[in-house]
């Protein structure tokens, strides 16, 4: 091997972008869904975890978006007016009858919906439905698990989420304790909350491959921290809390961040952390994200943790340029 070879080898690996080389034939298929979401950095969100994917040498990458979107795409000026991030609730989108991917093609579906996402044709849940029955792979990135409140599998396969009305009737608020003691609440309350964005101290709770080899604690750039997060809680896993603290305007608990669900024979990566762009370009999230869906897709992880993963006390980022 020639001495040049070495060095790219050697500065690829140090670069934290290390990739794996795999005959495209042998990748993994994945497929982001999305169209739909209140949080106004969606469509570049989707840019930004396709780049992810592809990089990482591992997956093939398909984006499926629904159609049309929003009510107010005839007048964008009125639309841009009212589509900051203060009001929640932007527009009713449409429902799209044609939304109908075949899952089935793919080794993992990763969700980039929102809050705000119309509800899919019957035939479409059901199809999704035997896809994770049968061993499919599923990712829920960030708002992702605000949509579908009234679609019964789709909350047993994110296990816990919040806002669309969701409320004690969903499911118990889980969370852990500053003892450490994961608590199981069932008092009365509304789903889905978050302070001012900060930087997150995130805790491991439980072992896990998509965890291996990672520090116990870690700082993760801006982000909000989603809490009283509700649902069935079913063959769920919580991996990793972060701290939501009051001064932030917070719950002030530690709240489940990075979970993975069993449904049926179907694995679920749930990540609650991706609010914009900056969170999007933690090198925690990035890590996290491409092991997870590597998990969702095969039950298995095989890539090395970056040489700039964050501490306990520095959140470290990537800058992202659009390919």
């Amino acid at each position: 091997m020639k001495i040049y070879h070495y060095i790219a080898v050697a500065l690829l690996f140090l670069s934290g972008f290390c990739t794996h080389v795999i005959a495209a034939e042998d990748k993994l298929s994945s497929l982001i869904i999305d169209g739909q979401n209140n949080h106004n950095v969606w469509p570049k969100s989707t840019v930004m975890m396709k780049q992810y994917l592809e990089q990482s040498g591992l997956f093939t990458v398909d984006v499926y978006r629904t159609k049309p979107t929003w009510r107010g795409e005839e007048h964008p000026e009125q639309y841009k007016k009212h589509s900051d991030e203060s009001q929640f609730h932007v527009e009713v989108p449409i429902a799209d009858p044609t939304f109908a991917p075949t899952f089935s093609n793919y080794d993992v579906i990763i969700s980039n919906f929102g809050n705000t996402a119309a509800a899919w044709p019957t035939e479409t849940e059901k199809a999704f439905e035997d896809y994770m029955k049968n061993g499919g792979g599923f990712v829920s990135v960030h708002a992702a698990d605000n949509a579908f409140p009234k679609w019964k599998e789709f909350n047993k396969m994110i296990g816990v989420g919040g806002w669309g009305d969701r409320d004690e009737t969903a499911g118990p608020h889980l969370y852990y304790s500053d003892d450490n003691r994961l608590i199981i609440d069932n008092t009365k309350g509304a789903a889905g909350t978050h302070g001012d964005i900060h930087e997150l101290e995130i805790t491991k709770r439980n072992d896990h491959p998509i965890l291996a080899g990672l520090p116990d604690q870690w700082m993760h750039s801006k982000d909000e921290c989603y809490g009283n997060l509700r649902g069935p809680a079913e063959n769920m896993t919580i991996l990793a809390t972060a701290n939501c603290a009051l001064e932030f305007n917070d719950t002030g608990k530690h709240e489940p961040m990075i979970m993975t669900i069993d449904y049926g024979k179907g694995r679920i990566f749930h990540t609650a952390m991706g609010h914009n762009d900056i969170s999007l370009s933690s090198v925690g999230f990035i890590t996290i994200f491409l092991r997870g869906t590597e998990w969702a897709a095969t039950g298995k992880v095989s890539q090395d943790i970056p040489i700039d993963f964050p501490t306990v006390r520095h959140a470290t980022t990537r800058p992202f340029k659009t390919p």
